[in-house]
């Protein structure tokens, strides 16, 4: 395989192939250059090549397969049925992702005439069912709330001939992928796949084997000057004291997001938080869609201290400038600390990461630092000190700056302001074909229509 690590200079959509009703939209939201990401990405796929794309976290990702979609819907000419089956399938691990994804292809689906419609559960059936019968073109869904709607037969896959999986890596943290491979196994057997994830191991790697053909890749990563440095600190505390010092913490450092392993100790951390004279909220997967989406606005917009979080929140949500995460209950696994702790640290500001360790956790801990390669110290709490930057320092990258909501196509959801170019210090580029240890299949077996 060959690999290129050039950086890509800012290019003019139009430039790469982007029909010019898409690219006048994009630039009348001021949106006139392509993120790397979408540069690397776009020309493969507007040629209708399976691609894998591996980019951080707010580089952009949305638009480059969402303007890939709508392209193509664009060149297809002649009268569309009224009732209209999905033609193009993004499967996403949240429900927060896919509202964000929908709201971000929304302006570019007007520009072609076409519909999206997400679905997700936490929310009723009835107005996804309404909305399926009514026709879509683009489907942004869940695997578990569209393999149910399938099961009821509000619709059908057989039409989809482009599959977005975004976020493969969390799908597989989250036991998605068999679902997954279900669901894609219903669309076309001539579809075109993209994928996008931040690592390509184990099971990611299987499915791209199995269910992309003679793929392209393109690897896009944050330059240097879009990196926040962050402190992570690991503070020895017991069971009893945890409340009082994250409490501490968060007025000296905050707003914060707080994590925790069960949604049951999210709900009481933030009563208890509360009751200290903080404002809190949790999210997690029991709370509905409504109370989810309340409390992360109260969040973004500083009206809460303290944003209490299962791993739910670790990735597919997007909050700008959050000084502080604490992991109220450390987790066990490497990959979910670097989710949990990428809250912070971005849009180039620095942050702070600080894991309360009791003596159920020394030995998980002191694996986890020499995993990432943070320093092992474990020190008392010492809220003085965070000021002087005495933790392991690791810079990171970080997402660009957004300003806020918009209904403006943005990458992974966020504003357009995060779609809108730097115009020097782009992040390197690695582009080339997946290898593979055997041939790839378009598909598993297909199972029975329903």
């Amino acid at each position: 395989m060959t690999i290129s690590t050039s950086a890509l200079a800012p290019v003019r959509f139009a430039d790469l192939g982007v029909p010019r009703a898409l690219s006048a939209a994009l630039e009348r939201s001021g949106i006139d250059r392509a993120f790397p990401i979408q540069a690397a990405t776009l020309p493969d796929a507007l040629a209708g090549r399976d691609v894998c794309g591996m980019a951080p976290t707010g580089s952009g990702k949305t638009l480059a397969f969402g303007l890939a979609i709508m392209s193509r819907l664009a060149a297809r000419t002649g009268p569309r049925p009224k009732r209209r089956h999905p033609s193009a399938l993004v499967l996403v691990p949240t429900r927060e992702l896919a509202a964000q994804i929908e709201h971000a292809l929304a302006p570019l689906a007007v520009a072609v005439g076409a519909r999206v419609t997400s679905i997700y559960g936490g929310v009723g059936y009835g107005p996804q069912r309404t909305a399926l019968r009514n026709g879509c073109d683009v489907l942004v869904a869940c695997p578990g709330r569209l393999t149910d709607l399938l099961a009821q037969g509000a619709l059908r896959l057989s039409h989809v001939d482009v599959v977005v999986v975004d976020e493969a890596d969390r799908m597989a943290d989250m036991g998605f992928l068999p679902a997954v491979r279900r669901l894609i196994d219903f669309t076309s057997d001539s579809r075109q796949t993209l994928l996008f994830s931040a690592t390509l191991d184990g099971p990611v790697d299987k499915l791209v084997r199995d269910y992309q053909h003679d793929p392209v890749f393109h690897e896009v990563a944050s330059s240097a000057e879009d990196r926040g440095e962050v402190d992570h600190h690991f503070w020895r505390v017991e069971h009893a004291d945890r409340v009082d010092v994250t409490a501490d913490v968060v007025r000296a450092k905050g707003p914060a997001m707080v994590f925790c392993r069960t949604k049951r100790g999210a709900d009481r951390l933030s009563q208890r938080l509360g009751r200290s004279g903080l404002k809190s909220a949790a999210i997690h997967g029991d709370r509905s869609q409504s109370q989810r989406e309340r409390a992360l606005a109260a969040f973004r917009t500083g009206r809460l201290d303290v944003l209490v979080a299962t791993d739910v929140a670790a990735r597919g949500i997007h909050v700008d400038a959050v000084p502080l995460v604490v992991h109220f209950d450390p987790p066990t696994d490497h990959t979910d600390y670097v989710h949990r702790s990428g809250r912070t640290g971005r849009a180039g500001a620095d942050g702070l990461v600080v894991s309360l360790v009791g003596h159920e956790h020394l030995r998980g801990t002191k694996l986890l630092t020499r995993r990432l390669g943070l320093s092992p110290d474990i020190s008392v709490p010492d809220i003085p000190s965070l000021s002087s930057a005495v933790g392991a320092r690791t810079p990171r990258p970080a997402a660009p700056r957004a300003s806020g909501p918009s209904g403006v196509p943005g990458g992974n959801g966020s504003a357009a302001s995060a779609e809108r170019p730097r115009t020097s210090h782009q992040g390197p580029v690695r582009s080339g074909r997946v290898p593979s240890g055997r041939r790839p299949r378009r598909g598993g077996r297909r199972p029975p229509r329903r």
